[in-house]
């Protein structure tokens, strides 16, 4: 029998993979998204009826603030969402009876590493470098209360660099695919890029949501997993496999503009407890998932261009039978 199951932040990128995910699996889902009506995670009344009236089983909570990039802007705004969302999250699904809550975290709690450490494991400590980095420390840290304070069920699921068909242009690899299509489209003999030496643990957004089905069905409460497929590359490596498959030769124009102010060098993440308590292992591999990456950033680019072409052809048509007539019989 299948899972009766609520997803947060259902309309995101990982959220929709999710969905689709927990549908395959014959799973009862429920969903709710701020941009649809959901109550925000500020909201704990709001949360607090919703889940009472829903009554899942299991909370998947993917809401929140995932752009690094916007919580240089906004830190304070990123850490309340994230971290106080997180509280009310947890506080509403303890007074609805829900059984058990995934809470997705994020790599970047972890913050600093040499490029000679060891694959990071759950025990290594936070060294934040962004806010939204602490601001997923703090989300965590309340989740590990709840469940030694209040006995809740939580798992949290500490998630490494993901891709994926769908994703917007926040995410490295996904705007370096975005980058290549719309520089073959164009006809351009170049490509313009930031920081290549930094190295990822990048997984299929496919691989991830198995992830955290298992997590909801097998994983320990109370207990934290990297989700991750073990091995790093440069953001490099990800750029030559894009280019091989390009449709034609680009030139890569390093811009300074397009660098972080602050970036890791490095995030390698050790999945073993994962793979031990649920039987996990990615099934995609990184270059055929980038070239799909690529091929969906080919076809939502030439739709746009397509619906753009149509409406100035639909508004000149509309133009010409606006205008006077030139007949003077």
């Amino acid at each position: 029998m299948g899972l009766r199951a609520l997803v947060t932040g259902a309309a995101g990128f990982v959220g929709n993979h999710l969905v689709d995910h927990l549908v395959a699996e014959a799973d009862e889902v429920l969903t709710t998204n701020r941009s649809t009506g959901g109550p925000d995670l500020l909201d704990y009344e709001g949360l607090r009826k919703l889940l009472a009236d829903l009554r899942p089983e299991v909370v998947f909570n993917l809401a929140g603030q995932a752009d690094v990039a916007q919580s240089w802007q906004e830190p304070l705004k990123t850490i309340r969402t994230n971290g106080e969302g997180t509280f009310n999250m947890l506080a509403a699904a303890r007074s609805a009876g829900v059984e058990r809550v995934v809470t997705v975290i994020s790599s970047d709690i972890y913050g600093v590493c040499g490029s000679d450490d060891p694959p990071i494991t759950e025990e290594a400590p936070f060294q934040p470098i962004s806010p939204y980095g602490a601001s997923k420390a703090v989300a965590d840290i309340v989740a590990k209360q709840a469940h030694l304070g209040f006995g809740q069920d939580v798992i949290r699921a500490r998630s490494f660099s993901h891709f994926g068909p769908g994703q917007g242009e926040n995410a490295v690899c996904s705007a370096l695919a975005a980058r290549v299509a719309r520089s073959e489209l164009a006809g351009a003999e170049s490509i313009r890029v930031g920081n290549l030496n930094a190295r990822r643990d990048f997984t299929d957004v496919r691989d991830v949501v198995r992830a955290y089905r298992l997590l909801a069905t097998r994983g320990r409460a109370g207990c934290a997993y990297n989700v991750c497929s073990g091995t790093s590359v440069t953001i490099g490596a990800v750029l030559e496999i894009l280019l091989s498959h390009a449709e034609r030769p680009l030139r890569v124009i390093s811009d300074p503009e397009l660098f972080r102010p602050v970036d890791l060098h490095q995030l390698r993440g050790d999945a073993s407890q994962l793979e031990a308590d649920t039987g996990w292992s990615p099934h995609c591999t990184l270059e055929s998932s980038l070239i799909e990456l690529l091929d969906d950033w080919r076809c939502r680019i030439r739709s746009t261009q397509i619906r753009l072409e149509r409406d100035d052809s639909v508004e000149s048509q509309v133009g010409k039978d606006s205008a006077p007539s030139s007949n003077n019989s």
